[in-house]
Formats: structure tokens, C-alpha cells, sequence
């Protein structure tokens, strides 16, 4: 008979071993799955090696998976991707993508970001003709290239893996060759004290840089996104003209807004605020 012990079963602990871990883990988490290490270490105010060294335990722990540059969170066993982003509150992006797209006509030029509600708004626009599109978005640009007489423009650039974007000093430079009617943007957070934020400082950057050489900039984001904070403002609240979502924001973000001279529109609604 064997009386050796049943061999341990060894389960991924619920929560990080250490409280930098558990602060990381919550940045990863409220930035939508992903998040480059430089962000992280902006976020926390520490250096991008002390985040490497807790990357590495969340690793181990199974909670995280390292990319080149960056970390994507595990959902079970399952990594976060951009796909599954997509799928995240999908009615309403359908929605919201299906407002902007009426807003911009046959002919007109455009920035997109590299957002999944930025994606929707692409699908959305398939029909249109004509289209003049600058965006640094793979997934984007497959869906608008080749048809309708779109142009389509991309700068050169680290295509990342955990999101389908290009980034790098040379897009910034290929932005500034541009003047567009539009700016689509998504935003991870919004606030009444901050306004709009993200998780990357390279999304920032772009965000930045494309606001400021466009007519009307416009925000696609969904009502998940209201109270909630992130570590890096996109910019100026007041340089975006419109905020589109799918429900009425808190109070203090309504008023907040009056004060940017940003208009909402929420697509439920008839009701603009």
C-alpha cells in the first residue's frame, strides 16, 4: 500500500504576494488588460526595473503574461486581448459608433486612435466614401482601406502586440503632416477633476498631437468609463467638442463639462446636456 502524501495541489493565490503587486495588478486591470511597463512606472512614481522585478512574481503567479515592452493581464488562463476588449460592453460601442458616423459625411477627413470603441466606429464607417484617414490602428485601417475611395494613412513605427498599434517617435512627426475634420477618441477614464485619461503615455501622446490638428475632436466612450481615474491626462478637457456615450454622466461630470464648453450627447437620449 503507498502511504507516501498526495502530492500538493498548487492554486494561483487570489491576490498578489506583495502590495505593489496588488497596485499593479489594478493599474493592469483598469486600463482594460494592457499596459506598457514605462506607464506603469509613471503611474506608481517608480523606476521601470521595480516594476519588471513585480512583473516577473505576477508572472510566475500566473496573473500576468510579459510582452515585449509591456504586460496583458490574465483572465483564468485566458489573456485579455484586444478581440475580447471588443467585446466588452459591445451594444453600447455599437451604438456610440453609430452616432459619430453619422456626424461625419462623405468626404471628410479623419484621426482614429487605436481604441476598441474606435474600432466599432471604423466598421461603422464602411459605407462612407471618399474618406481621408489617418490613424496608427491595424485593425482600423484594415477595415477602411481598399474601398470606397478611402485613403488611408499610416505612419511607420513598433507595431504592438497587444493591441494592433504603431507607435514611436516618427509617428508624431507623420501626424504633424495633417490637418483633419475630425479626431475620434477613446478615453479609459473620465473625470470631473481630471477630465478625459489614459493608461499609455504613447496613446497620450498621439491623442495630444492629433487634437490639436483636427477641426472637432470627439470623445467615444461608454458610460463605464465615468468616475473612474487614470494617471495620464489626454489633454485639455476643453479642446474636445464632444463627448458621446450612452448615458447621462454624473452630475459633477455634466457640470464639469459646461465649464470645458464640451457638449454630451448621449446617444439614448434625445436629451443633450
Amino acid at each position: 500500500m503507498n502511504t507516501q502524501p498526495a502530492a500538493a495541489v498548487t492554486e494561483k493565490p487570489k491576490r498578489p504576494a506583495t502590495s505593489r503587486g496588488a497596485e499593479i495588478l489594478d493599474l493592469i486591470t483598469m486600463s482594460g488588460g494592457s499596459m506598457r511597463i514605462h506607464s506603469i512606472a509613471e503611474a506608481l512614481d517608480v523606476s521601470e526595473e521595480t516594476v519588471r522585478r513585480n512583473v516577473r512574481r505576477l508572472s510566475e503567479d500566473g496573473f500576468v503574461q510579459k510582452v515585449h515592452g509591456g504586460v496583458l493581464l490574465k483572465h483564468g488562463s485566458i489573456e485579455l486581448s484586444f478581440t475580447q476588449r471588443m467585446d466588452e460592453s459591445p451594444r453600447a460601442k455599437h451604438r456610440i459608433a453609430s452616432h459619430v458616423a453619422g456626424l461625419i459625411s462623405n468626404g471628410s477627413s479623419l484621426f482614429l486612435d487605436i481604441g476598441s470603441t474606435t474600432a466599432f466606429i471604423a466598421n461603422a464607417l464602411k459605407n462612407h466614401t471618399e474618406l481621408l484617414v489617418v490613424t496608427n490602428s491595424v485593425a482600423v485601417a484594415h477595415t477602411l482601406a481598399a474601398r470606397n475611395n478611402n485613403r488611408v494613412f499610416m505612419p511607420g513605427g513598433e507595431l504592438r502586440e497587444h493591441d494592433g498599434g504603431i507607435f514611436g517617435a516618427q509617428v508624431l512627426d507623420f501626424v504633424g503632416q495633417f490637418r483633419t475634420d475630425f479626431s475620434v477618441l477613446s478615453a479609459a477614464a473620465i473625470n470631473a477633476k481630471n477630465g478625459f485619461m489614459l493608461f499609455d503615455l504613447e496613446e497620450a501622446q498621439y491623442s495630444r498631437a492629433i487634437m490639436a490638428r483636427s477641426g472637432t475632436t470627439i470623445i467615444a466612450a461608454d458610460s463605464t468609463k465615468f468616475g473612474r481615474s487614470a494617471p495620464i491626462s489626454i489633454g485639455d478637457p476643453s479642446s474636445v467638442d464632444l463627448l458621446i456615450t450612452d448615458a447621462t454622466p454624473p452630475q459633477d461630470i455634466v457640470t464639469a463639462a459646461k465649464t470645458w464648453k464640451t457638449e454630451i450627447i448621449v446617444i439614448d437620449q434625445t436629451h443633450r446636456e
